[in-house]
């Protein structure tokens, strides 16, 4: 006979044992159930026994005994189960479709910048990609249907003079993004149809209005002609692009806003900032209605759960683990719930759809994309899959409801960059269904892609919800909404009668030197412009006085002496 090992005898010997241990578990509650049920009978005999009883009282003796006997069963049969249990969901089988390397786009030269925000932006025409670039900052625009390898001389927009820290498309018009930069200005921009055909560096409109370097924008989701911009001066300017101007500020922050978010209708703002607090604003006062300081949960982003009445944020517990919140919008005193992650550093982003009530959680280098359904009741968050990936993403972007694929059940759309492969990877998220037909319970009325409100109306203290549009007719309705940019000079905005660029030292070594290089340029250019008026005076001098000594001046002089003297 063979020898067997003594690590194998052992593993034979720990696998014996817990088939042993299972055999008595299972005896052990089998004689439970077995023991439960004789109780039973016997009690039923001796109720049938026993003769001094009424019928009534008997039957309501033997209703209960049944009672006993189905909790028994019951508890029987869950302990003896082994099958996980469901709640009832229409998106409990929702799964992530990543697109063939044919449909991805490649060769694009990602932003290594730090910066925490995603660094990409799509709509239903065109995909953007912040880059990177040596001198200046730049992003690339490309139509979303021409997948495949990018051509490395691919047209770019480089109209900043920093690194390009966030980009945003206009929700009403797919040809107008907007982007901020660390040269701390805002730029709007028009793509024409089709894509670039050379380098754009001229943009629509130029809005300066921040000190330092502007880190997030947004737009507003039911008004045309609204940006909200938030820098590194702890300041959130609302423009009007109608005019190009600046028409509030918000400043209650004491720290680097890190997120902001609207709710459906726009007229409440959620921030979260370096501080450490939760605040939901009145955006057009610039009141603070809700302030939260949660000492358990340091807030890194937020979000608005449509029409719930609720916030969810992302963060970090006391113990650096990663964790989301859920809040009460009129009541951030406490969170409603708290649920712990996972271990990892990375930053958690989180991305609602208020179509299907689904809430998505992807980690900044992580690979995988947990979801969630969420509900007003308990437990509130209803966990349901995750999509795994081994490439660790630097950025999401996401695809509007109305540049999603209705046909193939496609509720929500991911654009993932992947910065080692310079690869912008699409990843769909699909409810399987057999039917080939308009699915029109995951599809209910949803945002389009016409404004509510006008931006004077919205300043004057209007509200209204967004015009809603069915995905089955009129997702491929065209826009005929024309973005028309006033003419506008470069200068510092004033609001309230301040100036925001006026003796703001710095406060950093590299703002200090920009700033230097700035001042430099600027006395440069003074110096040429001296010089140029310098020689234009020297020449306008000799012009006067060749016209002083001509001859035919001296004629005239003598000839007008004589005839005086006459």
């Amino acid at each position: 006979m063979r020898s067997v090992s003594p690590s194998l005898s052992v593993l034979l010997s720990h696998s014996a044992f817990k088939e042993q241990k299972l055999t008595l578990l299972h005896c052990s509650l089998h004689d439970c159930h077995k023991g439960a049920i004789q109780k039973t009978r016997v009690r039923r005999q001796a109720e049938g026994s026993n003769t001094n009883i009424s019928p009534i009282r008997q039957t309501q003796q033997r209703g209960k005994s049944r009672k006993s006997e189905v909790m028994v069963n019951r508890q029987y049969n869950a302990q003896m189960s082994w099958r996980p249990t469901y709640r009832s969901s229409k998106f409990r089988n929702v799964y992530g479709k990543v697109a063939n390397r044919e449909h991805c786009f490649e060769g694009i030269p990602i932003t290594k910048n730090v910066h925490d925000n995603h660094f990409c932006a799509v709509n239903a025409k065109f995909l953007a990609i912040v880059t990177e670039s040596a001198g200046g900052g730049s992003f690339v625009v490309i139509p979303v249907t021409q997948f495949g390898r990018i051509d490395p001389h691919y047209p770019k927009v480089c109209g900043h003079q920093g690194n390009v820290l966030d980009i945003k498309w206009n929700p009403f018009h797919d040809n107008i993004i907007a982007s901020c930069s660390e040269d701390s200005s805002v730029r709007i921009w028009e793509i024409p149809d089709g894509g670039l055909r050379r380098n754009l560096t001229e943009s629509v409109l130029e809005l300066y209005g921040h000190s330092r370097r502007v880190g997030l924008i947004e737009w507003h989701p039911t008004t045309s002609g609204i940006l909200f911009s938030a820098g590194y001066d702890y300041k959130i300017l609302i423009w009007n692009l109608e005019i190009g101007e600046p028409v509030k500020m918000i400043d209650c922050h004491t720290d680097v806003i890190l997120c902001m978010s609207f709710n459906t209708e726009g007229s409440l703002l959620a921030t979260s900032c370096k501080d450490k607090k939760l605040r939901v604003i009145e955006p057009r006062s610039g009141k603070v209605l809700q302030e939260a300081n949660a000492k358990n949960h340091k807030v890194n982003r937020v979000v608005f759960l449509g029409n719930m009445k609720r916030l969810l944020t992302t963060g970090v517990s006391r113990w650096n683990t990663r964790q989301i919140a859920l809040w009460d919008q009129e009541d951030l005193s406490m969170p409603i719930i708290e649920e712990e992650i996972d271990g990892l550093s990375g930053l958690l982003f989180p991305f609602y759809d208020a179509d299907t009530h689904m809430l998505y959680l992807a980690g900044k280098g992580d690979g995988n994309i947990r979801y969630y359904e969420i509900t007003l009741e308990k437990p509130y968050l209803q966990y349901l899959m995750e999509f795994r990936s081994p490439a660790p993403q630097k950025g999401l972007g996401v695809m509007p409801k109305h540049g999603l694929d209705v046909g193939a059940c496609e509720v929500f759309r991911f654009y993932k960059l992947v910065t080692l492969k310079g690869l912008i990877e699409p990843i769909s998220m699909i409810v399987p269904r057999r039917s080939e037909t308009y699915q029109e319970d995951i599809y209910p009325m949803t945002p389009g892609t016409e404004p509510a409100l006008s931006a004077d109306e919205w300043l004057s203290g209007i509200n209204r919800g967004p015009v809603l549009m069915s995905l089955k007719e009129g997702y491929n309705r065209p826009n005929k909404l024309v973005f028309k940019a006033p003419v506008k000079e470069k200068k510092g905005g004033v609001v309230n009668g301040i100036d925001l660029l006026e003796n703001v030292p710095p406060r950093t070594e590299n703002e200090l030197l920009r700033m230097f290089f700035r001042q430099q340029e600027e006395l440069r250019r003074l110096k040429d412009e001296l010089t140029q008026k310098d020689i234009k005076i020297r020449q306008l001098e000799l012009e006067l006085n060749n016209i002083r000594n001509s001859p035919n001046i001296n004629n005239n002089n003598n000839s007008s002496s004589n005839g005086s003297s006459i």
